[in-house]
């Protein structure tokens, strides 16, 4: 009889452990996050105030996530057609959409349906900005301060011609708050996003504008464009000599604009709070602070994306007012 050959199995507790040692590696490259590039989508054309903070951004973003950083213009609709799809996106950190004022609160409140709800459907993650809003007007309107241009506007009523990045947009409810504090009359005439009307301001298609300074702000320092008021909580270190809504009497319409970052609903709570981290180190460098405020832009408010969240929905309710009485309707 042939020998038995004892053969040592070994014990469930060995495998399980060596199965999970061979796991952890997996396990670790499928947490960590960014493995990949990250998109930022811009819901406008190149050029305009939510673009130009978007790449002033991409770089130094890219240094904190570890990655690359993409940007992805996607214009129509007035910023909606992008954030719709990156409502629907995958929500797993790579796909973000640059936020504003024109896409998560006037479209919303102006368009019958935008495709996407800016509370329900994204995550905020950070502000990147606070936008100054000016008044500007093309150098042929015969009017050299703000004084001039109202009685202008009173003198030729329904003459004068004012722009905005669309029906509906912050450029044109901003100018309607204008309207109605000051009662003028002036006639709307929208474009694709802010850099054709950029084009159209300093070309004199439209006279007059009020919307965010970045995009304008070398055309006026040129000579191309006038700047007569700003919106902001003091005057502007890159135009000292143009003075505020409220000096002038008027703090209704001492209102800025922020731009900011949202992630797809139901992005991963950590993955959210890694691009927080990220837009805050990037926000809070003095070099990004200098290069805002000389852009015509102040530094973002140091919210969490809770308190971002929060802070956008109480707008909401006090454009939803004025909008509603105005009658106001977007694309």
């Amino acid at each position: 009889m042939s020998p038995i050959t004892s053969v040592s199995t070994p014990s469930r507790r060995a495998i399980l452990g060596a199965g999970l040692t061979a796991l952890l590696p997996l396990a670790a490259h499928a947490q960590a996050y960014p493995s990949r590039p990250v998109t930022l989508v811009v819901p406008f054309p190149a050029g305009g105030s939510v673009d130009l903070i978007a790449r002033l951004y991409a770089e130094p973003l890219a240094k904190a996530l570890g990655t690359a950083v993409v940007i992805d213009n996607r214009s129509g609709a007035g910023g909606s057609i992008a954030s719709a799809q990156v409502a629907r996106a995958k929500p797993d950190g790579y796909t973000l959409v640059v936020s504003s004022q024109s896409s998560h609160l006037a479209n919303p409140l102006t368009q019958d349906n935008p495709g996407y709800d800016p509370i329900k459907d994204f995550l905020s993650i950070s502000q990147l900005s606070r936008s100054i809003n000016v008044l500007l007007v093309n150098p042929a309107v015969p009017a050299k301060t703000f004084k001039e241009f109202v009685a202008l506007v009173k003198a030729r009523p329904g003459v004068l011609n004012f722009c905005s990045a669309g029906p509906g947009s912050m450029g044109q409810l901003n100018v309607e708050l204008m309207k109605t504090q000051l009662q003028l009359n002036a006639i709307h005439v929208p474009y694709r996003g802010g850099g054709p009307l950029v084009t159209a301001l300093i070309a004199n298609e439209v006279q007059f504008g009020l919307d965010n300074l970045a995009p304008f702000l070398p055309h006026v320092q040129s000579g191309k464009l006038r700047a007569l008021a700003v919106a902001a909580p003091a005057r502007v270190a890159a135009l000292p000599d143009v003075p505020t809504f409220a000096e002038l009497g008027y703090p209704a319409l001492n209102t800025t604009s922020w731009i900011g970052l949202a992630a797809p609903a139901k992005t991963p709570p950590e993955v959210i709070a890694t691009l927080h981290k990220a837009v805050r180190s990037v926000a809070d460098q003095p070099s990004m602070v200098e290069a805002l405020l000389s852009r015509g832009s102040l530094a973002p408010e140091a919210q969490s994306p809770a308190q971002f969240t929060a802070m956008m929905s109480e707008r909401l309710a006090v454009y939803g007012e004025m909008v509603k009485r105005a009658g106001i309707r977007g694309e």
